[in-house]
Order: structure tokens, then C-alpha cells, then sequence
């Protein structure tokens, strides 16, 4: 069993972006999303020889499913970090769509590279933004069932993306991009049949120690406050469950995928959805539940001071969503966006249906600094920011200093340096030589040993 205060209370975070990518010109598409990936990660396999690599900040770039770029964080252990690391691949595949956009330009084909960090496309696909949580070796999930899945279910009121929904029932808007595309509660798939907690037992650490906690609920958030807040109150809740000493309440939920996708439109949280108990309770409950818990919890234990902070900020939000949730615009992207929706509907008299309001769902979600309307915005100051300019600068070309992903980004950086030929995964770091030395990582919260810096040496005494 891990030691108190080692795994329940420090802990290491990752997310997993996948993007949507598109090539057009004055609004008709001129490459397939296909054709438009291979120009950009074209510079990445001319190093990397592969479409699939670790970069030296320690996290991974690939191409995944379907033509989607993906960014996988290094491991992190601070929310300033995971966020930082987060945005940080945003920059990263900035860099490889102007790339892209000049080797296009060279071969003559005219037209724009669109790079969306949202979760759905115009054809109705789902891409996803996976959390992942280091957590105890647990066997029994029956506390997750009760106490997690209830609290991811109803976080949709401070961390979804917004999205305007056209079904047989007419057009709304809802605040979960991926709150259709779920199926189950909890299962072991990911693409056929979506569950909020995808239990494929992939620990990347010593397995007898550890499990990764695998959530593909959640939505891609343009907003640093948002990130740092979902990330942050969900760590604080595991730590409650996985300490069994603290007392929660069973919030199971009589139908879970129901309620994810009644709370998704339930916008001012006024609709109760029922619980295994029988009791009733909204999303706002639940929240304000948990995190009148989360301030008990955090004064009894030494839970690290940006935890703390993230409980702050968690009742924070609550008090200003039950006053004025539009007050929130600065700090919620599902609010943000309508806000900007509301005021082109007033402009202009569109209905939500119009063309112009689907552009606006879109071009929030532009990764493009001049032209999406999330980055438009944070360029004014009317959003709240958690990390500098010049940290997610530092996160784009180094692995966070604490945890494992340190000695991967310091190899993967100096390997390159020597002209060295080398493998890496998320536990091994392996020399491809006559020797054939492989360091093996089994503990994400370990920056360096012995094995590594002998490893490390042997890179300058072979180069």
C-alpha cells in the first residue's frame, strides 16, 4: 500500500489533447484531414522518423485515429505545470502548422491551415481530451462509482466547452461538447462505446503500486482556469476517496448517462436528477456538496498549498454560478462562448441555428492567436489567466523539474545533442547500441538516479 501523503496527497497529472484539423480555402475545404496531417507532421517524422514521438519537455506527439493530432502532457505534479504543459501544446503544433502552411505554399496549393482544440466536427465525430490521475492500487471501484462519476458528471457547469446542438428536437445549446458521445459509466473501451471512466489497467508505473486513472469525460478547455480547476478539485476528490477514513455520501446516480446529458442542458442548474437513494439533488448540490467536504478535508490533512488553492477557487466559482453564472464568462469557456453568441444574436438578430452562430461554436476553439475568438478575447484581458506567456514558452522545451518526465526530456534532449540513436516510452529510456541499455522508470514521482545519470554519462563518453 502507498505510504500516506505520498500518492493520496502528491499527485501526478497528465491530459491527453486530441485536435481537430482542417485545410480550406475561403470556406471550401481543399485537403482531406489526412493529407493536411501529413504536411504537418511532416518536420516531426524528418527527426523523429516516426509520427508518433516524445518531445524533450518530456511529453508525446502523435497521430492518432482518424487524423488527429495528439498531445499527451509529461507527467506533473503541480496544477501550474499540467496547465503550462497543457498550452505548451498548443504552441508546439502552432509551430508545426506554419511549418505546414509553408510547405504547402511552396508546392502551390493555396489555402489555411485550421488547428480546432474542441471535441466534436461538423460531420458529428467525437475527439477526445483525456485526463489521467496516478492513484492507488485499488481493486474495488464501488467509491468511484459512488462519489467520482457524480462529481464528473455534474463539473460540466465550470468545465465544458459549449456547443450548439442541432437535433430532432431543434437546435440549443448545452455545456458539454462530450456529454453525447458517452455510453457507459465505466468500462474498458474507448471508441465504441465511450465511458466516462475507461478502466484499460495501462499503469505506465511499477503495477503493483499504482493504476492510472483514465477519464475520457471531460471536454477540451481553451481556458487556463478552467484547466487548473478541473484538474484540481478532481484531485482533491480522489484523495478524499481514497482516504477511507473520510466519510462521503453515495451519490450514485439512477441513470448516469441520463443525468450527463440532462445536466448538459440544464444550463442554471434548476433540474434535480435522481439518485440510487432516491433523494434528488442538482448539479449545483452535488458540487456544493462535495466541495463543503473538500474545505473539511484539506484542514485536516497537509494537502499541498495548490490543491488548497483549487478548493478556493472551486467555492468561488460556486457562489458566483448561483448568483450570476454569467459572471463566470472570464473563467468558464461554456460561458464565454455564450456570451459571445448572445451578443452577435442581439447584433444581428440570428437565431441559433444561423450559419453565423455555428461559426462562432467553431472559431472559439481556433488555436490561431490572431484569429480565434478565445485568444482574441484573452488578448483584450477579459479572461483570467493562470500561467505567463513565458512559462508556457519554458514548458514547450522542458519537462517539469519533479517527476519522472524530467530524465526522459533530459535524455531524449541530450541523446539528440550526441547524434545517438534511442527509444523512449513512458517508463524506458533505452540506448539502441551494441550494449543495448535500457533504464526502466516504474515511479513517475522518481526525477532522477543513479541508473539515469549512468546512463546520461555514457552518452558523452560514446559521442
Amino acid at each position: 500500500m502507498i505510504g500516506y501523503g505520498e500518492i493520496m496527497l502528491r499527485r501526478i497529472y497528465g491530459i491527453e489533447t486530441e485536435y481537430g484539423i482542417t485545410f480550406s480555402l475561403r470556406g471550401q475545404r481543399r485537403l482531406s484531414p489526412d493529407e493536411v496531417s501529413r504536411f504537418l507532421f511532416r518536420k516531426v517524422v524528418a527527426w523523429g522518423r516516426s509520427s508518433n514521438v516524445f518531445l524533450e519537455n518530456g511529453s508525446r506527439l502523435y497521430l492518432d485515429v482518424g487524423s488527429h493530432p495528439e498531445y499527451a502532457t509529461a507527467e506533473c505534479d503541480t496544477l501550474r505545470d499540467v496547465v503550462a504543459q497543457d498550452k505548451a501544446g498548443e504552441a508546439i503544433l502552432r509551430e508545426l502548422v506554419e511549418y505546414a502552411q509553408g510547405q504547402l505554399a511552396d508546392e502551390g496549393i493555396r489555402g489555411d491551415i485550421y488547428l480546432f482544440k474542441n471535441n466534436t466536427d461538423s460531420t458529428g465525430n467525437s475527439y477526445g481530451c483525456h485526463e489521467n490521475y496516478c492513484i492507488e492500487r485499488i481493486e474495488d471501484l464501488t467509491r468511484l462509482e459512488q462519489v467520482f462519476i457524480p462529481y464528473l458528471i455534474s463539473r460540466q457547469i465550470f468545465t465544458g466547452a459549449g456547443k450548439v446542438v442541432t437535433n430532432i428536437k431543434g437546435t440549443s445549446y448545452s455545456m458539454s461538447q462530450r456529454a453525447e458521445h458517452i455510453w457507459e459509466a465505466i468500462s474498458s473501451a474507448t471508441t465504441r462505446s465511450r465511458p466516462i471512466i475507461n478502466t484499460r489497467d495501462e499503469p505506465h508505473a511499477d503495477p503493483e503500486k499504482y493504476r492510472r486513472l483514465h477519464v475520457i469525460v471531460g471536454d477540451s478547455n481553451m481556458n487556463e482556469f478552467a484547466t487548473y480547476l478541473k484538474i484540481g478539485t478532481a484531485a482533491v476528490v480522489l484523495a478524499m476517496i481514497e482516504d477511507k477514513t473520510t466519510v462521503l455520501r453515495d451519490y450514485n446516480m439512477a441513470s448516469p448517462i441520463n443525468a450527463l446529458r440532462d445536466i448538459s442542458y440544464d444550463l442554471w442548474s434548476k433540474e434535480p436528477v435522481r439518485l440510487l437513494s432516491g433523494r434528488d439533488m442538482t448539479a449545483l448540490e452535488i458540487q456544493e456538496d462535495l466541495c463543503e467536504r473538500a474545505e473539511s478535508f484539506i484542514q485536516s490533512r497537509d494537502v499541498p498549498a495548490d490543491q488548497v488553492h483549487a478548493v478556493k477557487l472551486w467555492r468561488e466559482v460556486i457562489e458566483q454560478y448561483r448568483c450570476d453564472p454569467m459572471g463566470l464568462a472570464d473563467r468558464v469557456d461554456w460561458i464565454a462562448k455564450l456570451q459571445i453568441i448572445e451578443r452577435e444574436q442581439e447584433r444581428s438578430g440570428a437565431e441559433l441555428s444561423d450559419p453565423k452562430i455555428a461559426l462562432i461554436d467553431l472559431l472559439y476553439h481556433d488555436t490561431n492567436l490572431q484569429r480565434g475568438l478565445y485568444y482574441r478575447r484573452q488578448a483584450r484581458g477579459h479572461l483570467q489567466r493562470v500561467v505567463s506567456d513565458d512559462e508556457i514558452a519554458q514548458a514547450s522545451r522542458i519537462p517539469p523539474s519533479t517527476t519522472r518526465a524530467h530524465m526522459r526530456g533530459t535524455f531524449i534532449k541530450a541523446a539528440k545533442e550526441w547524434r545517438r540513436d534511442y527509444t523512449v516510452d513512458w517508463v524506458h529510456l533505452k540506448l539502441n547500441d551494441e550494449m543495448q541499455r535500457t533504464v526502466l522508470l516504474k515511479d513517475p514521482f522518481k526525477s532522477n538516479d543513479e541508473r539515469f545519470q549512468k546512463l546520461l554519462n555514457s552518452l558523452e563518453r560514446h559521442g
